[in-house]
């Protein structure tokens, strides 16, 4: 793990990581849409990762999460019925359990995700994903 990016709020470098320029995208999401136009306009075209299709395993979760600097109630997307069909606002829930959820249920993720030199941001507002190109 590297320093913490001052001001910027978008997390921690991750060495660890596959690296690449990767975009875990929802085509059904404005935002998510949105930030890969922002990224286009800037000649970046990054390997786009339909997550509801493709769901990030329990260690992706674990390392996208070191990179935003959250824990994982931090990704997740608690207006979503599944979120309160299992139950997982209950505060005894483990790192684990509720990466697993979100294994499970990627709907529960929020997005998008832009990973880019070893560091990550949450798309919203979309312009967010601009942080990560200075």
């Amino acid at each position: 793990m590297g320093e913490a990016c001052a001001g910027g709020g978008w997390g921690f470098y991750y060495a660890g990581m596959k690296s690449g320029t990767r975009y875990y995208h929802n085509p059904r999401c404005s935002k998510s849409r949105g930030g890969l136009v922002l990224l286009a306009d800037r000649g970046i075209t990054p390997q786009t990762i339909e997550y509801l299709q493709q769901p990030p395993s329990v260690k992706e979760l674990r390392e996208l999460l070191v990179m935003l600097a959250l824990p994982a109630r931090g990704l997740m997307r608690t207006g979503e019925t599944v979120y309160k069909e299992l139950g997982l606002a209950d505060p005894a829930l483990s790192e684990d359990e509720l990466l697993e959820a979100m294994h499970a249920n990627p709907i529960l993720i929020e997005r998008p995700i832009f990973v880019h030199e070893g560091r990550a941001v949450i798309g919203r507002p979309a312009e967010n994903v601009l942080q990560l190109l200075d």
